[in-house]
């Protein structure tokens, strides 16, 4: 398959996600958004790593196989940032009883 379905399909991903972070206040959704933005760009990742092999002329099985390494270790990253994430806005909905972030801006003051 071209690189090109990937490459749109990341810009597709990467944009939904923007538009998600810049539009809604629930916090939960922002989070959601910001993985979809990173999984966008752990395909990109795979994807060229793909294609540089085959740019190279390499014949061999597990060509290819860097981007898939970064994208896992990147992923085990994620998923210890969401563990902590969730626990952030778990003690914020139990001190303010909202998980939304504009209600959040007031308690600055």
């Amino acid at each position: 398959m071209p690189i090109n379905y990937y490459i749109f399909l990341a810009v597709a991903l990467f944009c939904v996600g923007v538009a998600g972070v810049l539009t809604r206040r629930n916090a939960i959704i922002i989070f959601m958004c910001i993985e979809l933005m990173l999984n966008a760009v752990n395909l990109l990742l795979v994807a060229f790593s793909k294609m540089h092999h085959h740019a190279l002329g390499a014949s061999v099985p597990t060509a290819g196989i860097d981007g898939q390494l970064f994208v896992f270790f990147i992923m085990v990253v994620a998923a210890a940032e969401v563990s902590v994430g969730l626990a952030v806005i778990v003690m914020m909905y139990r001190n303010t009883h909202s998980i939304d972030v504009n209600f959040l801006n007031r308690l600055k003051h």
